[in-house]
C-alpha cells in the first residue's frame, strides 16, 4: 500500500496484478534513488544527470525494489534503467501502464494504472510522459531498456512500465533485446565470479526525432556492464539505431564521453583501470562470437532475401489472376448473400402477414370471452340488487303501516288517559286549596292587626312630640 512520505517523495504502484508493479519518483533533496540504489555498485547511482527534467523513479513489486529509471520528462524517454540479471521466467503478457504522479503530482492516484482507467481524471495527462495513444499507427514498437527476458517472473511484471519504453522500430526492438539477452547470459553472466554483483545500465540517447512530435526517438542505444567482485570488470556495447546489426565494444569510459559532459556511470569507473585483462579478452572473445553469429545469421537472410526476391516477382505475375480469381469469389459470395437475403425477406413479410393475423384473431377472441365472461359475472349480481331492493321496499312498506297505526291510536288513548286522572288531580287538590285559603285569611287578619297598631304609635308618637313642644317645662315641684 503506497503512501505520502514527504511532499515531494511519493511512492508509485502498479496495480494490474494484487500487488503489482510500484513506483517510486525520488525527489532532488534525496541521495540517489532511495530503496533502489541497491542496483548501482557501491550504492551509489551515476553523477551528471541534473537537468531539472530528469526523474528519478525507483520501480518497485510487492513492496519490494526490482529496478531503477532515470526518466527524462522532456523527452518523454527514459534515459537509463539500472537493474541485475535474474534467472529468466518464461514471457509474459504484457500490461503496459502509465504513471500519473509524473503528469499531476497533486492527485491522489498513488499507482501506475491503465491509460483508459484514468482518463478526464489526471490533470495534464500525457504532458510529461508518454501514453499508448503516442506508439498507436506510428511504426513504432515500446521498446524495453530493461528487458523483461533477463528478468525471473516478479521483475519481469515490473518491467512493462511506458517510463522503461522508449520507441524503436519492430526489427530494431526484436534485434537489441536479442543482442542484450545474449551478451548478458553468454559473454557478461559467466565471467562474474559474483552474479549478484553484476550490475547492469540499459540506457538511450535522445534524438531529435520524436514520435507525434512528441516521444523522441533514441539515436544511440548503450549497455553498461559492472562485475563488482574481486577481478572484476566493466564494458560498454553501443547500438546505434539506424544501424540493426551494429552492436560496438568499448570501455566505460568511451561510453561516458558520448553521453552528457560530467557523466561518470560507475563508482570509480568499477575498477576498470585495475580490472583483469583475461577476463576482459574473455569477455571481448564471447561478444566476437555472438557478433560472428548475427552476421552469418545476416547471410542467411540475404539469401532468403534473394529467394524472397523471385517469390516477390512470381507473385506480381500471379497478381492479376489472383484478383480476377478474388473478384469471381466475392461476387458469387455476393449473389449468395442477396439470394440468402431476399429469401429470408419473403419469409419475413410472409411470416410477419401470419402472425399479425393470428395476433389479431387472437385479440378478437379474447376480447370476446371477456365480455361474455363480464355478462355472465353480471347476471348474479344484478338478481341480487333486485332481492335486495324488494326486501328493502316491504321493509319500508311495514315500518309505514307501524307508523300510521302509532299515530291512530295516540288520539283516543291520550284523551281516556286525562279524563281518568280529571277526578285525582281535581280531588286531591281541594286539601291544598282549603290550606292555601286559610293561609290566606289568616295572613290578611294579622295584616289588618299590625296596620293597627302601627297606625296608634303613629298618632302616640305625633301627640307626644306636639305636647313637648308647645307645654312649657315645670319645676320638680309642679
Amino acid at each position: 500500500e503506497c503512501t505520502m512520505k514527504t511532499s515531494i517523495v511519493f511512492l508509485l504502484c502498479i496495480s494490474v496484478f494484487p500487488g503489482f508493479s510500484q513506483g517510486r519518483v525520488v525527489g532532488e533533496d534525496e541521495t540517489g534513488f532511495a530503496e533502489c540504489n541497491v542496483f548501482f555498485p557501491g550504492q551509489v547511482p551515476p553523477e551528471g544527470f541534473t537537468e531539472p527534467f530528469h526523474v528519478k523513479i525507483c520501480q518497485q513489486y510487492n513492496k519490494e525494489p526490482r529496478f531503477a529509471t532515470l526518466y527524462s520528462t522532456k523527452d518523454k524517454i527514459p534515459l537509463y534503467s539500472a537493474f541485475k540479471y535474474t534467472k529468466p521466467a518464461q514471457n509474459k503478457e504484457e500490461n503496459w501502464l502509465v504513471e500519473p504522479q509524473i503528469d499531476d503530482p497533486e492527485n491522489d492516484l498513488h499507482e501506475m494504472v491503465h491509460e483508459a482507467d484514468i482518463t478526464g481524471t489526471v490533470a495534464n495527462l500525457g504532458a510529461n510522459q508518454a501514453l499508448t495513444s503516442d506508439y498507436v499507427g506510428s511504426g513504432y514498437e515500446r521498446g524495453l531498456l530493461n528487458p523483461s527476458l533477463l528478468n525471473e517472473e516478479d521483475f519481469q511484471m515490473a518491467t512493462y512500465t511506458l517510463t522503461n519504453a522508449v520507441p524503436l522500430s519492430p526489427s530494431l526492438s526484436k534485434s537489441w533485446h536479442r543482442d542484450i539477452g545474449r551478451v548478458v547470459e553468454q559473454a557478461l553472466v559467466p565471467h562474474c565470479s559474483k552474479k549478484d554483483h553484476l550490475y547492469l545500465l540499459a540506457g538511450a540517447i535522445p534524438s531529435s526525432v520524436r514520435v507525434k512530435g512528441k516521444v523522441s526517438v533514441p539515436e544511440t542505444l548503450w549497455l553498461a556492464a559492472c562485475c563488482d567482485a574481486p577481478e572484476g570488470w566493466s564494458l560498454g556495447l553501443v547500438k546505434k539505431t539506424n544501424d540493426e546489426i551494429s552492436l560496438a565494444d568499448l570501455t566505460v569510459g568511451e561510453l561516458e564521453k558520448q553521453l552528457l559532459a560530467g557523466v561518470h556511470l560507475f563508482k570509480g569507473n568499477c575498477g576498470e583501470d585495475n580490472q583483469s585483462q583475461e577476463k576482459t579478452v574473455a569477455i571481448l572473445q564471447a561478444i566476437g562470437q555472438i557478433r560472428s553469429g548475427e552476421q552469418a545469421g545476416t547471410s542467411d537472410n540475404q539469401e532468403a532475401k534473394d529467394s524472397g526476391l523471385v517469390r516477390r516477382v512470381a507473385g506480381i505475375i500471379a497478381t492479376p489472376f489472383i484478383k480476377l480469381l478474388e473478384l469471381l469469389i466475392y461476387v458469387f459470395v455476393e449473389l449468395v448473400k442477396f439470394v440468402f437475403y431476399f429469401l429470408w425477406l419473403v419469409i419475413k413479410r410472409v411470416g410477419g402477414t401470419v402472425l399479425d393475423g393470428v395476433y389479431s384473431l387472437w385479440n378478437g377472441v379474447v376480447s370476446y370471452l371477456k365480455a361474455i365472461s363480464m355478462v355472465l359475472i353480471s347476471i348474479p349480481y344484478d338478481v341480487g340488487r333486485v332481492i335486495i331492493n324488494i326486501f328493502l321496499g316491504f321493509l319500508q312498506i311495514v315500518q309505514d303501516v307501524a307508523s300510521l297505526t302509532y299515530r291512530v291510536l295516540r288520539i283516543p288513548v291520550g284523551f281516556v288517559l286525562h279524563l281518568a286522572a280529571f277526578p285525582y288531580h281535581s280531588i286531591c287538590a281541594i286539601p291544598s286549596v282549603l290550606k292555601d285559603m286559610a293561609t290566606g285569611i289568616g295572613g290578611t287578619f294579622s295584616l289588618v292587626i299590625d296596620a293597627t297598631v302601627t297606625l296608634l304609635h303613629g298618632f302616640y308618637y305625633l301627640a307626644g312630640h306636639i305636647v313637648k313642644r308647645f307645654v312649657p317645662k315645670g319645676s320638680s315641684d309642679d
